[in-house]
């Protein structure tokens, strides 16, 4: 008796076989969206978003949309750093921006971003913080960055840390005096050169991020959100606006040859310049 045949149709076949599914066509230098390899998707950048905020921007990289304010406030320094004021990113992923996020406290993987991008903004010191300082020992001011992404289509690192850069970028504070332990800022309904201040940062980090697929055998940039449940983990390397290296974000078991970092890397410093001349634009 013979066996009967089956067929699929292809959005069939890629549920019940998506690691094969993107196989057919990755094998043939191409993607399902119809990206090559090493393509990154279309991005734009808009700074000043939020009027209520500080500073803001958003970023949008495919169908990843993240929206990131900054808001200023006044608060006591630390002890073992007098004369220094905070900088606090945190970035949220809510079930608005995909059903695979629950309501409640962060995900895991909102926990693991936070803390790579806090970690990417402190060792490479994008900021001084002792320009934060408004009266040393007494007052400082702090940056709450609060990244939140409204639409989730894969790499969230490179947006939401562009995001946060791009509206670091669009701060402005009003220019505080100190008297007799009163704080008074400047007046005026506009913030002007005059009456307030920008950020004066030291180095502006970006990233691209590579995903491994088939144990380094395909390398893929800027992974959706498909991609990513396939893959064998993400590669995010971040550099600052010399090319210099400012750090590697792993996530996932996967590991990778120097051959292949060095070309994550080499593609990463296309990328981000690429990505700066989008921020410059506006």
């Amino acid at each position: 008796m013979a066996t009967p045949a089956f067929s699929f149709t292809p959005s069939t076949f890629q549920k019940l076989h998506p690691a094969e599914f993107f196989r057919r066509f990755t094998t043939e230098g191409v993607r399902p969206d119809g990206r090559l390899l090493d393509a990154f998707r279309p991005t734009t950048v808009h700074h000043g978003v939020i009027s209520t905020a500080n500073g803001s921007a958003m970023v949008r990289i495919g169908g990843t949309t993240v929206v990131c304010g900054v808001k200023a406030e006044v608060a006591e320094p630390k002890l073992d750093a007098p004369d220094q004021g905070y900088l606090v990113p945190n970035v949220e992923l809510s079930p608005m921006c995909s059903s695979k996020f629950r309501p409640g406290p962060p995900s895991e993987q909102a926990q693991a971003v936070s803390e790579a991008i806090n970690r990417v903004l402190k060792e490479s010191k994008v900021l001084d913080l002792k320009d934060l300082c408004i009266e040393e020992g007494k007052a400082v001011w702090v940056l709450y960055v609060d990244a939140v992404c409204v639409a989730y289509d894969g790499n969230i690192f490179d947006a939401a840390l562009a995001a946060i850069m791009a509206a670091l970028k669009n701060v402005r504070i009003r220019k505080p005096t100190y008297q007799e332990g009163t704080i008074k800022v400047s007046g005026g309904s506009t913030a002007t050169d005059e009456n307030s201040f920008r950020l004066n940062l030291a180095r502006a980090p970006l990233s691209a991020t590579f995903a491994i697929f088939d144990t380094t055998l395909t390398i893929l940039a800027d992974p959706n959100v498909t991609e990513e449940t396939i893959s064998d983990g993400q590669i995010s390397i971040t550099l600052d606006e010399t090319g210099q290296l400012c750090g590697v974000t792993k996530i996932g078991a996967a590991s990778c040859s120097q051959s292949v970092m060095k070309d994550c890397v080499q593609s990463a410093k296309k990328r981000t310049l690429q990505l700066r001349g989008i921020m410059n634009q506006q």
